[in-house]
């Protein structure tokens, strides 16, 4: 689509395209968690998908999701406050309940330093970016200090790129189990990235690899039933990543619109 493409209309052709691929992997669109990559977008641009209906964003630096979270944050309140004043006004029988201010989901996808680790749990919802037993380590010790659990991905590097966070493949499953035996952090499935390229069908085999680690680790009874979530694919290969049985898929300028920044820093950052 063109870079001047309304942003609902770019929003309503993913929507459409992950409903396909969905269909081809035999599933729905309700299969399918769409984390919006906000990090090159503007605020204003983050509050008119909200508006659109869309509920998960997720940010790769641990700044940036600290300002984008409170930004978005008050923008929610002013919501609830005008929605109650609404209610006030009409009556709340004659107001749907859906009228009510949405609340936003926030992930965290980049790379993750240890000494952040204890920043983030407040604010996010799932952690995909877990590649070692350290860091789950200090996200267990900020999450035992808060009386929390912290959910969290295992991020594998499938495609053996020097350049990739995430763990070894054959670590992948070891490291799950580490993670299993603690309190504070649950495991709920696996994540990773692929090569970047023009061509889709050329990275499938890393989705494929993917896949079948997870469905170790399902079988392994690691997370109690609870690890059913598959993060893979972004903007330039989210259909064959859905095709492959991703659930959760990362896309930035596929809803966004093109930025200046490299493709691949959509989800993957170097350290901070």
């Amino acid at each position: 689509m063109s870079p001047t493409t309304p942003l609902a209309d770019r929003y309503a052709e993913v929507n459409a395209r992950i409903a396909e691929a969905a269909r081809r992997s035999g599933r729905s669109a309700q299969d399918i968690i769409v984390v919006a990559v906000s990090k090159y977008t503007e605020p204003d641009q983050i509050k008119a998908l909200v508006d659109l209906g869309h509920r998960d964003f997720g940010e790769n630096q641990v700044q940036q999701l600290i300002q984008r979270e409170a930004i978005m944050a008050e923008y929610l309140d002013r919501l609830r406050v005008l929605s109650t004043t609404r209610r006030a006004l009409a009556g709340d029988a004659l107001l749907p309940k859906s009228d009510a201010a949405p609340d936003i989901r926030w992930h965290m996808i980049g790379h993750l330093q240890r000494n952040k680790a204890r920043k983030v749990i407040d604010i996010v919802r799932l952690v995909h970016s877990v590649d070692s037993l350290r860091l789950a380590e200090e996200l267990q010790i900020a999450a035992i200090k808060r009386d929390q659990v912290v959910e969290v991905l295992v991020q594998v590097n499938c495609s053996g790129e020097a350049s990739k966070y995430g763990c070894p493949v054959p670590a992948a499953l070891p490291l799950a189990e580490q993670i299993e035996t603690m309190v504070n952090v649950r495991v709920r499935g696996m994540m990773t990235m692929a090569p970047l390229t023009d061509n889709p069908e050329n990275v499938r085999h890393v989705f494929a690899r993917c896949r079948e680690l997870f469905e170790e680790m399902q079988q392994a009874g690691i997370g109690e039933g609870q690890c059913n979530l598959l993060s893979m694919g972004m903007s330039g290969d989210y259909e064959v990543a859905i095709e492959e049985g991703a659930n959760i898929v990362r896309l930035g300028s596929a809803i966004f619109g093109e930025s200046s920044a490299p493709a691949e820093q959509e989800v993957d950052a170097t350290a901070e």
